[in-house]
């Protein structure tokens, strides 16, 4: 089973993952992912970069608490206030229920919903430290 190390310590913001999960993942690629939960959710299927060979991996997140903590109520209100200000390109209205959710602190959080990405695909076993 292959291994791979996310530097949780290298992740100031939503930005800073995706980085890392180039570094990781797509060393040997010409393109990049972009900064999105479906590219995290596609590259998790496998077929294309570090991922390509691998059937299971398992992912340890070092730091993990930090990334937690970089990706949590204020990183997420600032992403979804971004989608908000993008009229006709999202559904306002569950985009603000959601934002009005993680300032009340009842909602996901960017760093739960990676964790969700992860959790759906049983090849791929996640360590946090």
């Amino acid at each position: 089973m292959a291994e791979y190390v996310i530097e949780g310590g290298r992740i100031g913001g939503i930005p800073d993952l995706y980085e890392e999960l180039n570094r990781l993942f797509m060393s040997g690629e010409e393109w990049r992912l972009g900064a999105s939960l479906d590219a995290l959710d596609d590259l998790l299927y496998g077929g294309y970069g570090s991922l390509a060979e691998d059937d299971a991996v398992r992912v340890v997140w070092r730091d993990a608490a930090r990334s937690r903590n970089a990706l949590g109520v204020a990183e997420t209100a600032r992403w979804l206030r971004a989608k908000l200000a993008q009229p006709g390109m999202f559904r306002a209205d569950d985009l603000q229920r959601q934002l009005d959710d993680v300032l009340a602190g009842a909602g996901t959080t960017y760093f739960d919903r990676v964790l969700e990405v992860f959790a759906g695909h049983p090849g791929v076993t996640l360590d946090l430290r």
